[in-house]
């Protein structure tokens, strides 16, 4: 497929264009489609760029373009049925570029079973902008994971925080996934109380780390390894190694033009991420221990 106005500007303050956003697509289709192969995806579109409004799409009406197969799924009430886009090949990723999607969210299950995740992710952001207690805080939800019997994999979110995130042999539903992640996250304030909270209220965490679980529930959504983020500079979602977290200064380090150096560098350190699985039962007997 031939790219629409691609010349047209996405980033202004960078000057990245919709040609250079595809050929950032391409250059990690790889990586990006092994970790979004199945999932029902969340786009956010600026069809004029990030200096213009965009919006959201869930879901998609009519025919699709090469590579975006249609996933239907019920809602979470099961009254009703909703046909979600997925990304099934680089074709379907240009596609996506085509249409301005600076931003891929993913289901944590993937489809047949879209009611049993495959991953379980913690989602930190630094409280009052430091960034200290982001890294802290994410060694703590590590070791926790670890004594539990699960593989904890760090990925920055291109924004403000990080991601924790343990993969899941898809055996347990969405409930009972998000029930352990809620009982790992009381397990860790209870162990941190003056600096990790389970409170969501912003008024009353006395400036301490929310340990946010909210992500692990049906239908919704997480930002995909590789994804861009819809802010300036063009940051990226990056999976990183346990070893790069003590240098880490800025979730927002990596871009749609640094990340393709750093994978002809470094192998992507989540193309092992599945070989990982846990048993979430194994692990919930653990957490009850």
């Amino acid at each position: 497929m031939q790219l629409k106005h691609p010349d047209k500007v996405l980033f202004p303050d960078a000057g990245y264009s919709k040609q250079d956003l595809a050929d950032y697509y391409a250059a990690v289709s790889e990586p990006l489609l092994a970790q979004a192969a199945g999932r029902p995806l969340t786009l956010r579109r600026f069809p004029d760029g990030i200096g213009k409004e965009g919006f959201f799409q869930q879901h998609h009406r009519g025919d699709l373009p090469e590579g975006l197969p249609a996933q239907p799924a019920p809602t979470a009430d099961g009254e009703d049925e909703i046909v979600h886009i997925t990304v099934a090949s680089a074709d379907g990723l240009k596609a996506l570029a085509d249409m301005a999607t600076l931003e891929l969210h993913g289901w944590l299950a993937r489809a047949p079973k879209l009611d049993q995740p495959d991953r379980l992710v913690f989602d930190l952001d630094p409280p009052n902008g430091e960034f200290d207690a982001v890294r802290e805080a994410a060694r703590r939800v590590a070791a926790l994971m670890d004594d539990l019997g699960l593989v904890p994999h760090l990925m920055t979110t291109g924004s403000r925080g990080l991601h924790v995130l343990a993969p899941l042999t898809p055996s347990m539903d969405f409930h009972g996934v998000r029930e352990l992640a809620k009982g790992m996250a009381h397990r860790l304030a209870e162990r941190y109380p003056d600096s990790l909270t389970i409170a969501q209220r912003k008024d009353k965490r006395s400036g301490r780390l929310y340990l946010d679980i909210m992500r692990n529930a049906y239908g919704q959504s997480a930002v995909l390894p590789y994804s861009p983020r819809a802010k300036p500079g063009a940051p990226v979602a990056t999976p990183l190694d346990w070893d790069e977290l003590a240098g880490l200064e800025d979730a927002r380090a990596y871009n749609i033009k640094s990340i393709p150096r750093r994978l002809a560098q470094k192998a992507d350190p989540w193309a092992d991420i599945d070989r990982a699985q846990a048993d979430p039962k194994a692990v919930r007997s653990a957490l009850a221990r």
